[in-house]
């Protein structure tokens, strides 16, 4: 289990008890230290189950996760760039941080529709007669009796 609490914003806030840390070997550089010592870290996180998260963010991380989210909503983050477990678990929660920031995040505000102005529409215009004043050109030339 996750001791200490992580701090996303202001107003979110994972509870330590919410997620679960599990230590595996690790392959990569590192000697013997990475056959003997479990260095990777899998860090769970109950997204559905969650009561630190509002609603639009669950389903904003359940979308942003995809294949790391399984069918019961449970988040896995994996580290294993760096030697020590330690640093490792650092990773792993600075990664799900991130995660739940982007799910946060307000969405962006909706397009407004817009018109071509009357000059760009001539301007299209007068360029498609040109094109195709120069295509005609090219065309073999019609034999007149």
């Amino acid at each position: 289990m996750a001791s200490s609490d992580l701090f996303i914003n202001d107003n979110i806030t994972i509870f330590g008890w919410e997620l679960t840390e599990q230590f595996v070997l690790a392959g990569g550089p590192g000697g013997q230290n990475v056959n003997k010592v479990a260095t990777a870290v899998q860090l769970f996180f109950p997204v559905l189950s969650s009561p630190s998260l509002p609603e639009r963010v669950k389903r904003n991380l359940l979308r942003i996760g995809g294949r790391k989210v399984s069918k019961d909503g449970v988040l896995l983050v994996e580290a294993n760039r760096f030697r020590s477990q330690e640093r490792n678990r650092e990773d792993a929660r600075e990664r799900l941080k991130e995660m739940v920031l982007e799910a946060a995040a307000p969405p962006p505000p909706a397009r407004r529709k817009t018109r071509p102005t009357k000059g760009s529409i001539e301007r299209r215009l007068k360029a498609k007669a040109g094109r195709a004043n120069i295509k005609k050109a090219r065309a073999k030339p019609t034999r007149e009796d």
